[in-house]
């Protein structure tokens, strides 16, 4: 399975209510039972297969930055089956991994789930076509067929913004093939991933970020409860810390946690990995990210989010993003 397939399942997760509103109940009572020791065991949870879109975190568990703050860190990869909102939610992780948009949308479900980093100021999703097709912007895309997951946010706001209504929506399914042998199709990806795996199948290609639409919600936006910061804001601290600084340190060296992703995920080449690695650094080290560091937040980009959400119609109108994030653990420059 593709690893885009990620943001269907998260998708999937938070725009299915009964997925996660019961588990929402459990956090309560499984925090009235944790108890943090002087080297409190804390545990964080990917959002996908281990890659270098989560290189810092995997930096700072193998060269030890977790360690030095004090904390007895655990990381998990993540996987199509895994929904990271209800673990954290629920308390089975301290930490979790997902899109700013997901945040949102369970929180719209009363689920007390709180931004604390923003791994990626830029979405490094793009839609993708065959080099050489009329296509040169999102506008162009109509009467192609879109290789898409319906479920994803994105894709109806493109379609309310640039009237793709003549698009022919395909379902994506994670599979490249359809797109390869299917010469005016677009397809969604990364652009981490995707076009280095289609230029090493000799297909030329040509894709825009979905950035550029305006849509551009915080990407690996690492999460915890309302709960967890306000009894242990030292722990929440701690882990910020030591988060940025393994991606301070990732940039300068890929190579410690480049052997730990190989070693979790053996499909990850070293080729893909240095790729991905180079594509994602201006994603992760602009923006505001440039001025106040890694992992910085502003209020007007979740409003700007909140708000596109309601004019797709997955957020009721007057939605107030207060509470759904915090600025208060990063480091700054």
């Amino acid at each position: 399975m593709n690893r885009i397939m990620r943001r269907v399942f998260a998708g999937l997760t938070t725009l299915a209510a009964s997925s996660i509103t019961l588990l929402a109940g459990e956090a309560s009572a499984a925090f009235k039972h944790k108890k943090y020791q002087t080297n409190p065991s804390v545990s964080q949870v990917m959002n996908w297969f281990a890659e270098p879109e989560e290189g810092g975190q995997f930096d700072a568990q193998v060269t030890g930055l977790y360690q030095k703050m004090g904390l007895n860190m655990k990381t998990d990869q993540g996987g199509p089956q895994v929904s990271t909102v209800p673990l954290v939610a629920s308390g089975k992780y301290t930490f979790g991994m997902a899109s700013a948009d997901t945040i949102l949308l369970a929180r719209a479900q009363g689920i007390p789930v709180v931004a604390i980093f923003a791994v990626f100021q830029t979405d490094p999703q793009v839609l993708i076509w065959h080099a050489g097709q009329p296509i040169h912007g999102f506008s162009d895309m109509n009467g192609h067929p879109v290789y898409v997951s319906s479920a994803s946010p994105y894709w109806k706001y493109l379609v309310l913004k640039y009237h793709l209504d003549q698009a022919q929506q395909m379902q994506y399914t994670g599979s490249l093939v359809p797109f390869i042998h299917s010469p005016n199709a677009v397809i969604q990806g990364f652009v981490t991933n995707e076009p280095w795996v289609l230029k090493n199948k000799g297909v030329k290609v040509q894709y825009k970020l979905i950035a550029d639409s305006g849509f551009n919600p915080y990407q690996n936006v690492l999460f915890t409860t309302e709960e967890e910061i306000q009894k242990h804001p030292d722990i929440v601290a701690k882990y910020v810390k030591a988060s940025q600084q393994g991606w301070r340190h990732y940039f300068k060296d890929p190579g410690p946690a480049h052997a730990q992703i190989k070693k979790l995920n053996p499909d990850m080449s070293p080729a893909l990995m240095h790729f991905a690695w180079e594509q994602e650094k201006p994603l992760i080290q602009g923006g505001d990210a440039q001025v106040h560091g890694i992992g910085y937040m502003t209020k007007a980009r979740w409003q700007q989010l909140a708000k596109q959400l309601e004019q797709v119609g997955l957020l009721k109108p007057g939605f107030k993003v207060d509470g759904a994030f915090t600025n208060q653990f990063i480091p700054q420059k």
